[in-house]
């Protein structure tokens, strides 16, 4: 996505993915089931914001932190030192439709051939699994996961590059930006902050509670770190 020349010198957009859950430990598709951190993610989310402040010692202005409107992002951006922060519909994580709440296997075994969410996209999942139901956590908690229509990958992108517009005036004004949301969201975010293809975010690996640094290098849009 092209930026125009400015006599400041740009500043970085800043990615952090939320702590571990128990859906992203078993490997479940997780969209919008709004479900909490584990312990250890929240552990992960304290960490990482010692990481940032080792970073960016200047910090983030409150009104240049923006989270997704999941509580997983929003609990780790409060344990991450960030109780105060915008909330941006566009960094809900994609809807995965008929495989929220499913694995990769799971959808694989149903359709007999392998699935892959890059490539057939959550209008591949079977029809068998639409719907809404309630599902039992480890902890004993219930959570409602519905099962819909779930998002074309070009509709996620497009709202990805609607929330890379609600960075740029402070980007370019040379401010720092930190956006708190989900691993493929992210992913997409930066395909399109980058110029490219949302597809090509499947080579983007992002881990739980990891960072990712993205900048300008000679009027261009960069990578400057990524999963650290």
């Amino acid at each position: 996505m092209p930026f125009a020349q400015q006599e400041v010198t740009p500043g970085t957009l800043v990615l952090l993915r939320h702590g571990q859950t128990v859906w992203s430990e078993s490997g479940q598709y997780t969209g919008r089931t709004d479900i909490t951190l584990t312990e250890t993610g929240r552990q992960q989310a304290v960490a990482a914001g010692e990481r940032l402040r080792a970073i960016f010692p200047r910090g983030f202005e409150p009104q240049d932190v923006f989270t997704s409107p999941l509580v997983r992002a929003q609990e780790t951006a409060a344990l991450a030192g960030f109780p105060t922060h915008q909330v941006l519909d566009e960094l809900a994580e994609w809807d995965y439709g008929r495989a929220e709440g499913r694995t990769r296997v799971q959808i694989s075994e149903a359709l007999g051939s392998p699935w892959d969410v890059w490539r057939e996209g959550p209008e591949g999942v079977p029809l068998q699994f639409s719907g809404e139901r309630t599902e039992i956590m480890p902890d004993g908690s219930t959570v409602h996961v519905v099962n819909g229509e779930g998002e074309l990958l070009e509709v996620a992108a497009a709202r990805a590059s609607r929330a890379i517009e609600a960075a740029r005036p402070a980007l370019m004004q040379g401010r720092d930006v930190l956006f708190v949301a989900h691993a493929h969201i992210l992913r997409i975010l930066t395909t399109q902050f980058l110029g490219e293809d949302p597809r090509s975010a499947r080579h983007l690996r992002l881990d739980t509670a990891h960072l990712c640094r993205l900048g300008f290098y000679k009027g261009d849009t960069v990578i400057e770190e990524w999963n650290f």
